[in-house]
Protein backbone atom coordinates (compact mmCIF):
# COMPACT_ATOMS: atom_id res chain seq x y z
CA UNK A 1 0.00 0.00 0.00
CA UNK A 2 2.70 2.76 0.75
CA UNK A 3 4.44 1.72 -2.65
CA UNK A 4 1.07 2.65 -4.47
CA UNK A 5 0.57 5.86 -2.41
CA UNK A 6 4.23 7.32 -2.87
CA UNK A 7 3.34 6.18 -6.85
CA UNK A 8 0.09 8.22 -6.49
CA UNK A 9 1.88 11.55 -4.98
CA UNK A 10 4.50 11.46 -7.74
CA UNK A 11 2.06 10.69 -10.69
CA UNK A 12 0.32 14.39 -9.70
CA UNK A 13 4.08 16.28 -10.39
CA UNK A 14 3.17 18.19 -13.11
CA UNK A 15 6.22 18.72 -16.07
CA UNK A 16 7.36 21.62 -14.23
CA UNK A 17 7.30 20.11 -10.92
CA UNK A 18 9.37 17.25 -12.23
CA UNK A 19 12.12 19.29 -14.32
CA UNK A 20 12.69 21.39 -11.31
CA UNK A 21 13.24 18.53 -9.31
CA UNK A 22 15.37 16.93 -12.13
CA UNK A 23 17.83 20.19 -11.79
CA UNK A 24 17.59 20.10 -7.86
CA UNK A 25 18.58 16.26 -7.82
CA UNK A 26 21.36 17.09 -10.04
CA UNK A 27 22.67 19.85 -8.55
CA UNK A 28 22.40 18.16 -4.98
CA UNK A 29 23.99 15.46 -5.66
CA UNK A 30 26.85 17.27 -7.21
CA UNK A 31 27.54 18.81 -3.93
CA UNK A 32 27.85 15.62 -2.54
CA UNK A 33 32.00 15.39 -1.41
CA UNK A 34 31.56 11.31 -2.97
CA UNK A 35 30.33 12.42 -5.95
CA UNK A 36 32.45 15.72 -6.56
CA UNK A 37 35.26 13.53 -5.72
CA UNK A 38 34.53 10.49 -7.76
CA UNK A 39 35.85 9.13 -11.32
CA UNK A 40 33.13 6.75 -12.00
CA UNK A 41 29.56 6.99 -10.52
CA UNK A 42 26.93 4.35 -10.69
CA UNK A 43 23.76 5.63 -11.37
CA UNK A 44 20.53 5.54 -13.14
CA UNK A 45 17.77 6.69 -15.87
CA UNK A 46 14.97 7.61 -14.24
CA UNK A 47 11.79 7.34 -16.33
CA UNK A 48 8.23 7.92 -15.70
CA UNK A 49 7.52 10.56 -12.74
CA UNK A 50 10.42 9.20 -11.16
CA UNK A 51 12.84 12.20 -10.06
CA UNK A 52 14.77 13.28 -12.94
CA UNK A 53 18.68 11.93 -13.55
CA UNK A 54 19.22 13.27 -17.11
CA UNK A 55 20.64 17.07 -15.77
CA UNK A 56 22.82 14.74 -13.26
CA UNK A 57 23.80 12.18 -16.07
CA UNK A 58 24.84 14.92 -18.31
CA UNK A 59 27.08 17.18 -15.95
CA UNK A 60 28.55 14.11 -14.79
CA UNK A 61 29.96 13.18 -17.75
CA UNK A 62 30.80 16.93 -19.03
CA UNK A 63 32.95 16.50 -15.52
CA UNK A 64 34.58 13.84 -17.35
CA UNK A 65 33.25 11.10 -14.74
CA UNK A 66 32.38 7.60 -16.10
CA UNK A 67 28.99 6.84 -15.78
CA UNK A 68 27.50 3.54 -15.56
CA UNK A 69 23.78 2.84 -16.04
CA UNK A 70 21.90 -0.45 -15.13
CA UNK A 71 20.86 -2.67 -17.87
CA UNK A 72 17.92 -5.04 -16.41
CA UNK A 73 18.84 -8.34 -17.08
CA UNK A 74 16.10 -10.98 -17.71
CA UNK A 75 16.50 -12.46 -14.25
CA UNK A 76 15.58 -9.01 -12.38
CA UNK A 77 19.52 -8.65 -12.05
CA UNK A 78 21.97 -5.73 -13.36
CA UNK A 79 24.50 -5.50 -16.05
CA UNK A 80 26.49 -2.21 -16.52
CA UNK A 81 26.88 0.13 -19.43
CA UNK A 82 28.80 3.53 -19.38
CA UNK A 83 26.48 6.34 -20.08
CA UNK A 84 27.81 7.98 -23.67
CA UNK A 85 25.41 10.83 -23.99
CA UNK A 86 21.31 11.05 -24.46
CA UNK A 87 21.91 9.68 -27.92
CA UNK A 88 23.50 6.16 -26.30
CA UNK A 89 20.51 5.34 -24.75
CA UNK A 90 17.88 2.19 -25.80
CA UNK A 91 14.57 1.57 -25.60
CA UNK A 92 14.20 -1.83 -23.47
CA UNK A 93 11.44 -3.73 -21.43
CA UNK A 94 9.27 -1.91 -18.64
CA UNK A 95 9.62 1.13 -20.22
CA UNK A 96 13.19 1.39 -19.22
CA UNK A 97 16.49 3.06 -21.19
CA UNK A 98 19.60 1.91 -21.09
CA UNK A 99 23.05 2.51 -22.99
CA UNK A 100 22.99 0.79 -25.62
CA UNK A 101 27.13 0.00 -25.91
CA UNK A 102 29.19 -2.84 -24.44
CA UNK A 103 28.37 -4.53 -21.11
CA UNK A 104 30.62 -4.76 -18.31
CA UNK A 105 28.99 -7.58 -16.31
CA UNK A 106 27.36 -7.34 -12.82
CA UNK A 107 30.03 -7.14 -11.14
CA UNK A 108 31.31 -3.67 -12.50
CA UNK A 109 29.32 -2.06 -10.58
CA UNK A 110 31.87 -2.69 -7.49
CA UNK A 111 34.18 -0.81 -8.94
CA UNK A 112 32.60 2.49 -8.56
CA UNK A 113 33.78 5.20 -6.73
CA UNK A 114 29.80 6.02 -5.30
CA UNK A 115 26.40 4.39 -6.24
CA UNK A 116 23.32 6.39 -6.66
CA UNK A 117 20.08 4.31 -6.22
CA UNK A 118 16.80 4.58 -6.58
CA UNK A 119 14.24 3.93 -4.37
CA UNK A 120 10.57 5.53 -3.51
CA UNK A 121 11.23 5.85 -0.14
CA UNK A 122 14.04 5.62 2.41
CA UNK A 123 13.89 5.49 6.28
CA UNK A 124 15.96 7.28 8.58
CA UNK A 125 18.57 4.37 8.90
CA UNK A 126 19.18 4.19 5.65
CA UNK A 127 16.25 1.56 4.64
CA UNK A 128 15.04 1.74 1.32
CA UNK A 129 11.70 0.68 -0.30
CA UNK A 130 12.17 0.06 -4.03
CA UNK A 131 9.49 -0.96 -6.62
CA UNK A 132 9.45 -4.53 -5.62
CA UNK A 133 11.51 -6.49 -8.18
CA UNK A 134 14.76 -6.73 -5.98
CA UNK A 135 17.02 -5.31 -8.97
CA UNK A 136 18.74 -3.04 -6.49
CA UNK A 137 19.01 -5.10 -3.49
CA UNK A 138 20.79 -7.27 -5.36
CA UNK A 139 23.29 -4.63 -6.19
CA UNK A 140 23.07 -3.86 -2.54
CA UNK A 141 24.37 -7.14 -1.79
CA UNK A 142 27.08 -7.49 -4.05
CA UNK A 143 28.43 -3.73 -2.88
CA UNK A 144 28.32 -5.44 0.72
CA UNK A 145 30.16 -8.32 -0.32
CA UNK A 146 32.97 -6.39 -1.40
CA UNK A 147 32.96 -3.79 1.41
CA UNK A 148 32.84 -1.49 -1.80
CA UNK A 149 31.90 2.43 -2.27
CA UNK A 150 29.31 4.59 -0.54
CA UNK A 151 25.59 4.46 -1.92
Amino acid sequence: MLRQDILAVRFRLTADDASARAAFLAERAQELPEVAAADTVAAYVSVGREPGTRPLLDALRARGVRVLLPVLLPDNDLDWGAYEGPGSLVRAGRGLLEPGGSRFGPEAVTKADVVLLPGLAVDGQGMRLGRGGGSYDRVLERLDAHAACPV
